[in-house]
């Protein structure tokens, strides 16, 4: 028995040094989290996303981005590092461009050209230019350092009508091509909650890549305003949406007295989940997605980094990852929610963002393996 005895409190002193002592990859600190505003008001429950239709997307998966052209082709970012386009209808599917990496946004300036945000291009992702579609599409580094610091985590793009082009840096502490992927990196910098993510301006005319804000909490989505003068900027971490100019210059999102910074401002916060793509829609609409809503675990360890640090020596099955539940809103300029659509089964996983044509919207997803859409008019639109 007292071997026994031995034997056991051998193995639970192990097991308790184990989880406070061994080594995890995050550096957690302590924030304060809002108390989560729940599902509803103008997020109360519905199932108006529920029933989507799907395209099929020939084996691939994934279809984190989609932009539709005036030309009627939708092009979709696909995790095999393909950027497809199709019809309407699904017909026509061909691959438009191959980076060999993961493409998470992108964006067409004037003549053309592809705009890509790929994390996982070349040593630690890159902002890329592609020109021609197919084999022939040739791909330019256009960025993947400022200021001599590497881009780790190239996200989300937009291209101004005066060519200049807004991106965002996720974070500068967890890349996907060092960290097993883009899911995988967003989370460990989510809970570790360094705030290291900036939004960025390349101007292709100079070759420059300057900083227009940091300190954000994985800025993801971004969407310029109609008249240009401001962009949308989703802070993933911190569950909100600025409103950002884009004269801004070295703004820091952690040193800001927000009543006395003009260039920036809070537009939305507390939403009831994590604000991932954004997405400009037609009549004044702003798409936001939502890739999982809240966790009751992170908002209630905010305070406590060591929790936080401890649950990352637990199997991967119990990190703190909310269950799949599907949730898109639009808003407009002002933040006024302009309509929300959910499906709380969460059939189709991670709805990061809609895209909006006339007649109906494009549904996108971190890891669906359809493109779902929904008709404008089931939707209530």
């Amino acid at each position: 028995m007292r071997r026994l005895l031995l034997v056991l409190a051998t193995a639970v002193g192990a097991g308790v040094a184990y989880l406070l002592l061994w080594p995890v990859p995050i550096d957690p600190v302590a924030w304060q989290a809002p108390a989560a505003p729940g599902y509803q008001g103008a997020h109360a429950v519905n199932h108006r996303l529920a029933q989507l239709r799907s395209l099929d997307l020939g084996g691939d998966d994934g279809p984190e981005h989609v932009v539709a052209r005036p030309d009627g082709w939708i092009y979709i970012a696909v995790r095999s590092g393909r950027i497809l386009r199709m019809r309407a209808d699904g017909s026509g599917r061909e691959v438009a461009v191959h980076t060999g990496g993961r493409p998470l946004g992108f964006d067409f300036d004037a003549a053309g050209a592809m705009v890509i945000a790929d994390p996982m291009y070349g040593r630690h992702g890159a902002l890329l230019k592609a020109t021609g579609i197919g084999p022939t599409a040739r791909l330019q580094v256009l960025a993947d350092e400022v200021e001599g610091d590497p881009l780790r985590y190239v996200d989300a793009v937009v291209v101004a009508r005066n060519g200049k082009i807004y991106f965002t840096d996720a974070s500068r502490r967890f890349g996907p091509k060092a960290w097993g992927g883009t899911f995988e990196a967003s989370v460990l910098d989510i809970i570790e909650h360094q705030a290291t993510g900036r939004v960025l301006e390349h101007d292709p005319a100079t070759g420059q890549t300057r900083v227009l804000m940091s300190g954000l909490c994985f800025p993801n989505g971004l969407a310029l305003s109609a008249d240009e003068s401001h962009l949308f900027v989703n802070e993933t971490g911190e569950y909100r949406i600025w409103k950002l100019a884009v004269l801004a210059r070295q703004l820091d999102a952690r040193a800001l007295t927000l009543d006395a910074a003009p260039q920036a401002q809070v537009l939305l916060d507390n939403l009831p989940g994590y604000p991932d793509n954004l997405m400009r829609g037609l009549d004044g609409r702003l798409w936001v997605g939502f890739a999982k809503p809240r966790s009751e675990f992170m908002d209630e360890s905010a305070d406590q980094p060591w929790l936080r640090r401890l649950t990352l020596r637990l199997p991967r099955a119990w990190w703190p990852v909310p269950a799949a539940y599907g949730h898109v809103m639009a808003f407009d300029e002002t933040g006024r929610v302009r309509a929300d659509l959910q499906d709380p089964s969460g059939a189709y996983p991670e709805t990061t963002a809609i895209t909006e044509t006339a007649d109906r919207l494009y549904v996108q997803s971190l890891h669906a393996k359809t493109l779902g859409w929904l008709d404008k008019a089931a939707a209530g639109l």
